[in-house]
């Protein structure tokens, strides 16, 4: 692979506005974060590894002709990328961000939708709930464990009040692991991306929190 290849380091008056140690080192984190070496980055750009060092020790930053590509590949949203800082709820992507959450008190049944539907179970129409930002004392507890997230909480888990489940919601998709009372809360997910935990408590509702 040869410098040629690479687009060139813009320098208007927009770009050098913008702080490219702050970018270098975000490109730096997503690059770690997915797995790549910065060889296997500039070749899925098909630009030179030189080129990604230099963005990353905050030499230049991307042209802007890559920086659509660039926000793919690192699964990140551009505002983000271009001001050098990631916006958790920007990176879950528009419509994982709306998504809804419905639970039937009866049965336990949980629902989820992208747009605002009508939804019954057992009789009686359900309302989406409203997700509140838990405190530090009420997060779950999160640890990376190979290419695993292992989330597990003290949480008292009886009939009368337990956590029934709890969801990943990262950039295009949903994972949800369903809880039982007199269970110990401990679930794992794939740690293929940030994202945001979500946790419903039977007796205070829904909770979230960011996964960084």
């Amino acid at each position: 692979m040869t410098e040629n290849r690479d687009k060139p380091i813009i320098e208007t008056e927009g770009v050098n506005s913008m702080d490219n140690t702050k970018i270098g080192k975000l490109i730096y984190s997503l690059r770690k974060e997915h797995g790549m070496t910065q060889l296997q980055l500039a070749e899925r750009m098909n630009i030179s590894d030189k080129t990604v060092s230099k963005w990353e020790r905050g030499l230049g930053c991307p042209d802007v002709s890559l920086i659509s590509e660039l926000s793919r590949v690192l699964n990140v949203d551009i505002d983000s990328l271009l001001i050098g800082e990631l916006d958790v709820n920007k990176g879950l992507g528009a419509s994982m961000r709306r998504i809804k959450f419905y639970v039937c008190k009866s049965c336990g049944n949980i629902i989820t939708s992208l747009s605002d539907i009508s939804v019954s179970c057992c009789g009686k129409k359900l309302l989406p709930l409203e997700a509140k930002k838990a405190d530090d004392k009420d997060q779950l507890t999160v640890e990376k464990i190979e290419n695993d997230y292992f989330i597990s909480s003290e949480h008292e888990m009886t009939k009368e009040h337990y956590i029934s489940f709890v969801a990943l919601i990262s950039g295009d998709a949903v994972m949800i692991r369903k809880q039982y009372p007199e269970w110990d809360l401990q679930v794992r997910f794939p740690a293929f991306a940030r994202g945001r935990l979500v946790w419903h408590c039977v007796k205070h509702g829904l909770f979230w929190q960011e996964i960084q």
